[in-house]
């Protein structure tokens, strides 16, 4: 690409859902499109890779919306697609704007100047980062944190790899609602893990570690298989699993006072 990138607009980037919602929580959704405008030719890339993964987290949106509205919490979710700049990257990352994703290589994201990668960051991240610090202060602004979940989906077979894993409960270093969580879960539905498919040392905790370890708010990183969200009724029944361990887990009132760095894997 070239320094014709067309500059975004302030906030085509990034939508907000239900943002009066006052039940103390903050939904993110940060790669729930794969929306790649025309001015971008699709970054090289065919049609079936368009529609794939590598391009958005399917199924991923669906699911927040429905915690946004049982929990009554404003939903922060892109609105372009991860590969033109994904906005659970800090810009320094390598992986910001991919040179690669799994084993396809983006044409239109190779050899960009410092311009064209200015115009992302400007276009796409910061007016993201600046929704949602918007969000996070005004429910910060009730005198009660919030809590803060953010909803991806993987993919069932990575690079030759079948995952056990149905749904990962990501954190940083503030562990408490993952504790909570886990220990809310049964076991019976669905194979869950702490930090899987992916962790910390992945680079996937930027969203938590930006927004909402630094104001003490509690927080998780929910990853679900895609071929477990593929329908209505698969979407139906996840929403409804994470709907109760959430809540079991939020009735612990002793969670948010725990320390930040507690629990052994389950």
């Amino acid at each position: 690409m070239s320094a014709q990138e067309p500059d975004l607009p302030p906030y085509q980037a990034v939508d907000i859902t239900n943002p009066e919602g006052r039940g103390g929580f903050v939904f993110v959704c940060e790669h729930a499109s794969r929306l790649i405008p025309d001015e971008y030719q699709d970054l090289g890339l065919d049609a079936e890779q368009v529609k794939s993964h590598i391009a958005w987290d399917p199924g991923a949106l669906a699911v927040a919306k429905k915690l946004s509205e049982v929990f009554d919490g404003p939903l922060v979710a892109g609105r372009l697609s991860r590969l033109l700049y994904d906005c659970n990257r800090p810009p320094h990352a390598h992986d910001a704007i991919p040179a690669i994703s799994e084993v396809h290589t983006i044409p239109g994201n190779q050899n960009l100047s410092f311009e064209d990668k200015k115009q992302r960051i400007d276009g796409i991240y910061i007016p993201f980062q600046d929704m949602l610090e918007g969000v996070v202060k005004k429910a910060m602004a009730t005198g009660q944190p919030p809590l803060m979940v953010t909803v991806h989906s993987f993919v069932p077979v990575y690079k030759g790899q079948k995952r056990s894993v149905e749904v990962g409960f990501l954190h940083d270093e503030d562990t408490r609602f993952v504790d909570a969580i886990l220990d809310a879960d049964d076991g019976a539905k669905y194979v869950v893990a702490r930090n899987e498919p992916y962790g910390p040392e992945d680079g996937v905790t930027h969203t938590l570690r930006y927004h909402a370890i630094p104001n003490d708010i509690p927080n998780v990183m929910i990853e679900i298989r895609n071929d477990l969200i593929e329908t209505d009724q698969q979407i139906d029944d996840m929403a409804d699993y994470l709907r109760d361990v959430i809540a079991k887990a939020v009735s612990n009132a002793d969670f948010r006072a725990a320390t930040k760095s507690t629990g052994a894997c389950k």
